[in-house]
C-alpha cells in the first residue's frame, strides 16, 4: 500500500530550503551552558574565507554535523559553532590586486560561504559565530597578549628575517623561492629586525609529556608533534681553535667524534663575523650565505657550501688531530650553538660536504668490525660498534655516548646536555590585515603594554595599498599615541600577529563570549575539551602544537581548568579529482579546465567550448590552480544537499581520500529517491510479527550507532543500505512499519531534509532533528537462531536453520533428515557424527 503523500518524487529544492528555515525558527541547535544534559563539544577547524566553499569543506563539515546530530538525538546538549579564520595574507593581497579594502572583500567572502553552508543544512550554532578579524575578538586576544606578556611568556628580540626589499616586507620562508620574494621577484634579503616571540620552548616538556594522554589522536599526528618538538640528549663541548678562541659545538652523537674531519660555523656566527673583517672573500660568501634559506628543510635540500677560514680546531680527544673551520652555508645561528662537528662517514650532509672539498671520510661505526678500513660511498648512519675511535673501539653506540660524554664531563670540557629542536614562536607580521600588537614603543620608558582599557586597538580603515610594505607604517596618524606611563610622545607597534594565534584560541571563545573578558572559566569548563575535533592532517604541527600551547599557557597563568584541548582528533582524507589540461600557446604552456568546462565520454574528454579532446590527468586533491575542483553549489542544485551529504559519507573510510564522481553523486541521488519511495510504503493498517526483520532492526540500531561513535560513517551508510534492502523483500507487517520508521530515524543526521519531509508526511511529532534516537532491545541483538553446516567426506552438503543451543540429538536427527545429506550418504552406514554446537554437524561413514 501506497501513501499518497509520498506518490510525487522528493524534490529537495522546496525540501531543502523549507526545513532548514523550520530549524532556524525552531532554533534547533543553539547550544545551552545551562542545560543539565551531559555535553557534547564538537568542532571542526574554522576555514579561511577564501570566497568559496569547496567540496573537501563539504566532506569535513558533513562529518562533525552528522555526529553533531547524532549527539543531540542521544539527549546530549551539543556545541557545533562555525566561525571564520579571518585575517591573512590573502586579503592584503586582494587589496593589492584589486584595489579593494581587506575588511570588504573578507566581509564579502564570509557572506557567501555562509550562504552556502546554510544550503548544506548542517547544524550550526550560528548564534556563536564570530571571524577572528571582529574587532571584539581580536580586542580580547590583544589582551591575553598582555596577559602572556606579565606572566613572562612574551617578549621582544632581534630575529633574522627574510626581507623583500620591493614589497618592504618580511617574508614567511614558504614566500622566498629561488632565493626571490614569490610576488616581487626580488632577491631577498636577511635582516635582523626586532620580532616579538611567544615562549613555547617554556612547555617543551609538558606538551611532549601531554602527548602520552592523547589515547585518541591518531599517532601519526602525534609522532609529527613528537619530532618536531625534537627532544635529544647529547654533549656540548668546545673545540681549542689556533686563533686562541675556543667554539662550542652540541652533538647527539658524541660516539662519533673520532670521525669528525671539519668544524662548521654559521654565517652569522661571531668567528665568521670575525673572518670577514679581515677578508673579502669571506665578507663575499656570508652575503652568498644570507641570500638562502633559513629553515631546515631548505638546507637540506641546497648546495652544501663552505668558506675555509684558516682557522684550525683541535679534536678534543686525540691532540694530534686538527680540523678546518668553514662558514657553511647549511648552518643556522638559531640552532644549537650555531657550529656543528663535521662527521662525515655518518651524516649525508657532511658527507656531501667533505665530499665537495676533499675532507677525510673515516667509518667510526660498523655493524662488522671487518668493515674497519672498507670504504664509504654514502654515509651510514646505522647501528653497530666503534672502529678506528682509540680506546673506544669495540663499545656500542650506546656505552660510547655515556663513556666519552663522562670522559669530557670529568676533565672540565664539556657537558651531557638534553636539546629540544623546538623553537620560541615568532609571531611578529610586517602586514596590515592582523591582529595589531598590544605594545607601545616611548623613548623614554622603552617598550610597554597599552593598557587593557584602550583595547581593542583597531585597525586604521583608510589605508593605502599601492605603496608596497605595511601601510601601518606609513599611516599619518594610527601609530602617534600618548606613553600610558609617562604621558610622552611614543608609537604603537606597526607588527601585527601571525594568524596562527588567531586560531590557537578560537574554541576557547566559541564555548564563552562575555563582552567583558575573552572567555568565563567555569562555562569553558563546561565544554572543553573539545569532544570531537575534526580537520585536515596538514595542521598537525602548527596550528594543533600552537594550541595545545595556548590552553597550557592559559591554564599555567589560572585562566583556564584545562590544560588539553581537543580530546579527540581525527583527521579526514581529501576529496580527489581528476585534471584536465591541454598544452597550448607557443610555449606549449599547460592549461587546465574545470570539470563543468569538459564533457566526459568513456576513456576520453573534450572541451564543450571546442569539442577538441583534453588530457586526463590524475586523481589528485583538488585545486583552484589545477582547476579540478567541483562546486558544491551546482550539485545541490542538481541533486539536493541530502544526495551530496551521503556522497560525503559513502564508500570510501572518512580517513581516506575520497575521489569525486558524477555517477557516485548520481548513485547518492537514487538512493534518496528510494528511501523516499521505502517511507512512503509505511502501512498504517499493516499488523503481524516479522521477527527476523525485527531482530535486524534492532541490530542495525546499536551498529549505525556504533560506527557513528567511531566516525565510521561508511559502515554506517553500508548498514542502511542492507537494512533497507530487508525491508523491501518483507511483507507487510507492524515490524515492518518499524523497521520502516527506524531507517527514517537512522538516516536522518546524515540526511536531515530527506527525514524531515517524510517525518512530516508520516505524521512524526515535533521536527525530527529534535526526535530521540531509537531504544535498542538488547535482547534482540542476540541471535537465537543459528545455522549449522552439515559435512560429509570433507564436503559441505547442506545447511539447517535450528534454535540456538538446541541439544545434540536433536541436531543429529535433523541433520540425517536432509534430502542431500542423504543423497551424499547413498545408503552408507553412519559410524560417527561429530557436533561443534551451533556450528557444525560432521557425518564419518
Amino acid at each position: 500500500m501506497s501513501d499518497s503523500r509520498f506518490e510525487a518524487r522528493f524534490d529537495p529544492g522546496q525540501a531543502d530550503t523549507r526545513w532548514q528555515k523550520a530549524w532556524d525558527e525552531a532554533r534547533c541547535f543553539e547550544a545551552d551552558s545551562g542545560s543539565d544534559k551531559p555535553k557534547s563539544y564538537v568542532l571542526e577547524m574554522f576555514p579561511y574565507p577564501s570566497g568559496r566553499i569547496h567540496i573537501g569543506h563539504v566532506r569535513n563539515y558533513t562529518m562533525g554535523d552528522v555526529l553533531a546530530r547524532y549527539k543531540k538525538m542521544r539527549g546530549h546538549e551539543v556545541l557545533h559553532p562555525m566561525g571564520w579564520d579571518a585575517f591573512g595574507m590573502p586579503a592584503e593581497n586582494a587589496a593589492m590586486e584589486k584595489g579593494v579594502h581587506p575588511g570588504g572583500w573578507t566581509r564579502d567572502n564570509i557572506a557567501n560561504m555562509k550562504a552556502q553552508l546554510k544550503r548544506i543544512g548542517f547544524a550550526l550554532d550560528w548564534n556563536r559565530e564570530f571571524a577572528t578579524c571582529d574587532p571584539e575578538y581580536y580586542g580580547h586576544e590583544q589582551a591575553l597578549f598582555i596577559d602572556l606578556f606579565n606572566a613572562g611568556l612574551v617578549y621582544r628580540k632581534e630575529s633574522e628575517v627574510n626581507w623583500d626589499p620591493v614589497d618592504n616586507t618580511v617574508l614567511a620562508n614558504e614566500q622566498v623561492i629561488d632565493g626571490k620574494g614569490w610576488r616581487s621577484g626580488a632577491v631577498v634579503e636577511k635582516r635582523k629586525l626586532s620580532q616579538w616571540f611567544l615562549k613555547i620552548t617554556d612547555f617543551a616538556d609538558e606538551l611532549l609529556d601531554g602527548l602520552g594522554e592523547l589515547k585518541n589522536w591518531p599517532d601519526k599526528v602525534k609522532l609529527m608533534q613528537e619530532n618536531w618538538i625534537g627532544k635529544s640528549q647529547g654533549l656540548q663541548f668546545a673545540f681549542d681553535l689556533s686563533n686562541d678562541e675556543k667554539v662550542e659545538v652540541y652533538s647527539t652523537r658524541p660516539d662519533t667524534i673520532f670521525g669528525a674531519s671539519f668544524v662548521a660555523v654559521a654565517a652569522d656566527h661571531p668567528i665568521a663575523q670575525t673572518v670577514a673583517q679581515g677578508s673579502a672573500e669571506a665578507k663575499a660568501f656570508i652575503e652568498l650565505c644570507k641570500a638562502g634559506g633559513t629553515t631546515a628543510a631548505e638546507l637540506e635540500t641546497a648546495e652544501k657550501l663552505g668558506f675555509d677560514t684558516g682557522i684550525t680546531a683541535r679534536h678534543p680527544l686525540d691532540p694530534d688531530v686538527v680540523l678546518p673551520v668553514y662558514i657553511a652555508n647549511f648552518v643556522l645561528m638559531d640552532y644549537g650553538t650555531g657550529a656543528v662537528m663535521g662527521v662525515p662517514g655518518h651524516d649525508q650532509r657532511d658527507f656531501d660536504f667533505a665530499t665537495k672539498y676533499g675532507l677525510p671520510i673515516t667509518r667510526v661505526i660498523a655493524s662488522d668490525p671487518a668493515q674497519t678500513d672498507a670504504p664509504l660511498t654514502e654515509a651510514e648512519a646505522g647501528d653497530g660498534v666503534l672502529v678506528n675511535s682509540n680506546n673506544y673501539d669495540g663499545m656500542t653506540v650506546d656505552e660510547a655516548k655515556t663513556a666519552i660524554i663522562r670522559k669530557l664531563e670529568a676533565e672540565g670540557r664539556g657537558e651531557g646536555k638534553t636539546v629540544w629542536r623546538l623553537r620560541d614562536w615568532g609571531v611578529s607580521r610586517q602586514r596590515y590585515w592582523g591582529t595589531p600588537i598590544p605594545f607601545i614603543h616611548c623613548l623614554k620608558c622603552g617598550v610597554v603594554p597599552a593598557p587593557k582599557e584602550s583595547l581593542p586597538i583597531t585597525l586604521p580603515e583608510d589605508v593605502d595599498f599601492k605603496t608596497p610594505g605595511n601601510p601601518l607604517v606609513r599611516h599619518p596618524l594610527w601609530k602617534q599615541v600618548r606613553c600610558p606611563t609617562c604621558g610622552g610622545e611614543a608609537e604603537r607597534e606597526t607588527d601585527t600577529l601571525d594568524t596562527f594565534v588567531d586560531s590557537s584560541w578560537y574554541f576557547l571563545r566559541f564555548a564563552s563570549q562575555p563582552d567583558d573578558k575573552p572567555f568565563d572559566a567555569q562555562e569553558v569548563a563546561k565544554w572543553l575539551p573539545v569532544e570531537q575535533y575534526i580537520g585536515g592532517v596538514e595542521h598537525a604541527i602548527l596550528h594543533l602544537l600552537y594550541a595545545r600551547f595556548w590552553t597550557r599557557a592559559l591554564a599555567h597563568m589560572g585562566q583556564l581548568e584545562v590544560k588539553e584541548p581537543f580530546a579527540s582528533l581525527f583527521t579526514q582524507g581529501m576529496v580527489t579529482h581528476e585534471t584536465y589540461s591541454r598544452r597550448e600557446g607557443s610555449d606549449s604552456r599547460e592549461t587546465y579546465f574545470t570539470p563543468g568546462e569538459v564533457e566526459r565520454g568513456g576513456e576520453s574528454a573534450v572541451l564543450k567550448l571546442d569539442g577538441e579532446p583534453v588530457d586526463i590527468g590524475r586523481v589528485i586533491k583538488m585545486s583552484k590552480s589545477k582547476k579540478n575542483v567541483v562546486d558544491p553549489d551546482e550539485i545541490i542544485a542538481n541533486y539536493g544537499a541530502d544526495a551530496v551529504r551521503w556522497f560525503m559519507l559513502s564508500d570510501s573510510p572518512p580517513e581516506r581520500d575520497l575521489p569525486w564522481s558524477e555517477a557516485g553523486i548520481e548513485g547518492c541521488w537514487r538512493f534518496v529517491q528510494r528511501l523516499w519511495r521505502l517511507f512512503g510504503q509505511f502501512d498504517d493498517s499493516a499488523s503481524g510479527e516479522d521477527k527476523a526483520l525485527l531482530r535486524k532492526t534492532h541490530q542495525t540500531i546499536a551498529a549505525v550507532a556504533d560506527d557513528i561513535e567511531a566516525l565510521s560513517f561508511n559502515k554506517a551508510v553500508a548498514r542502511l543500505y542492507e537494512l533497507t534492502g530487508a525491508i523491501e523483500k518483507a511483507e507487510p507487517s507492524g515490524d515492518r512499519n518499524a523497521a520502516i520508521r527506524t531507517v527514517l530515524l537512522l538516516a536522518s543526521p546524515m540526511m536531515p531534509h530527506l527525514a524531515e519531509e517524510a517525518w512530516h508526511g508520516l505524521g512524526g511529532e515535533g521536527l525530527i532533528a529534535q526526535a530521540a534516537w531509537p531504544e535498542v532491545d538488547l535482547e534482540l541483538l542476540v541471535d537465537d537462531e543459528v545455522t549449522i553446516a552439515i559435512q560429509h567426506k570433507g564436503k559441505l552438503r547442506d545447511t539447517i536453520t535450528v534454535a540456538k543451543g538446541l541439544p545434540k540429538d536433536q541436531i543429529e536427527a535433523l541433520a540425517l533428515a536432509s534430502e542431500k545429506v542423504q543423497r551424499s550418504l547413498d545408503g552408507a552406514e553412519v559410524r560417527k557424527m561429530i557436533v561443534v554446537p551451533d556450528r557444525l554437524v560432521n557425518i564419518v561413514t
